[in-house]
């Protein structure tokens, strides 16, 4: 009877995950792997023939310099928009934890733009930085010139990365105010009973306390800062990732590689997207390995 209980609880536990694990395989591991196997074929969705190439798209990338730059601008994205990010939502949380009245109001307020479409943001913001727009207008109330902010290949990629992390800080503020919320207080009282400084708590208590949380955010905020997309394509010069390709990302030379060349080039940008997912690969796990470590 014992044996035969198990067992069914066993062929349940299996059962529950079975549909799951299908689901995943069929989203995720299996368009995976069928882009690996487009990215060895000069790929057009409408022909009849699809010749195997081999490795001739990989070495047609390293000689292509827009994807050397899409490749620098994303990890411009990455380097300059994750820590300012944290940065920025971090100080936020600690505000926010500080708030007694209307805190539940403030800490929605900070998750709106969150839920908020990304199209609509990126046109929104589009709108503010246009050399007649509300940033312009503000810097002129207090005689600043105003600059073509999305017009100029210099200042343009910051003015995306300034939008990305608006955009993002309330999904970082909720999770470092879950994390700050889970430091038990004894720690901080004994801190500062000793005679701790607030600065110190916060460096030697706060900080490791919220490592698993500052894991977390700086892996899926690289992951998402290196597939960037919609808002360079609703804020950027026509949506091509101008001006000069200044703002193009990895993702969005994908795009016109597999959907606006004619004929399309799926198979380049499925090569693309597979030295996308490499980097990402090792990033994740670089992160994860340097990153996580025990807390005493």
């Amino acid at each position: 009877m014992h044996l035969t209980l198990e067992r069914r609880k066993w062929l349940w536990g299996y059962a529950f995950i079975a549909i799951p694990f299908l689901f995943f395989l069929a989203v995720r591991i299996g368009p995976t792997l069928y882009a690996f196997w487009v990215s060895f074929h000069q790929w057009d969705p409408i022909a009849l023939d699809r010749p195997w190439i081999g490795l001739d798209n990989y070495r047609d990338l390293a000689q292509d310099k827009v994807f050397w730059k899409a490749m620098r601008n994303t990890w411009i994205y990455v380097l300059i928009g994750v820590p300012l990010g944290l940065s920025i939502s971090l100080l936020i949380a600690l505000g926010l934890q500080q708030i007694v009245r209307w805190s539940g109001f403030f800490r929605a307020l900070y998750f709106i733009p969150y839920v908020t479409s990304l199209v609509a943001v990126g046109w929104v913001w589009r709108w503010m930085y246009m050399p007649n727009g509300l940033i312009n207008e503000v810097l002129g109330f207090f005689g600043i010139h105003g600059n073509n902010w999305l017009g100029n290949p210099a200042t343009a990629i910051y003015a995306i990365i300034i939008t990305t992390v608006w955009q993002g800080l309330g999904f970082q503020v909720v999770i470092f105010l879950a994390g700050l919320e889970s430091i038990p207080q004894d720690y901080t009282d004994a801190a500062a009973v000793d005679g701790a400084t607030g600065w110190q708590i916060f460096r030697h208590i706060t900080i490791p306390q919220l490592n698993p949380t500052i894991v977390f955010l700086v892996v899926t905020g690289v992951i998402s800062n290196l597939q960037v997309f919609t808002q360079v394509r609703s804020m950027s010069s026509q949506g091509t990732g101008g001006p000069l390709n200044s703002t193009i990302s990895i993702v969005l030379y994908v795009y016109q590689k597999a959907f606006q060349s004619l004929p399309s080039k799926m198979g380049y940008a499925s090569a693309m997207t597979v030295v996308l997912f490499f980097i990402i690969l090792a990033i994740t796990v670089v992160q994860l390995k340097v990153l996580q470590r025990d807390t005493d």
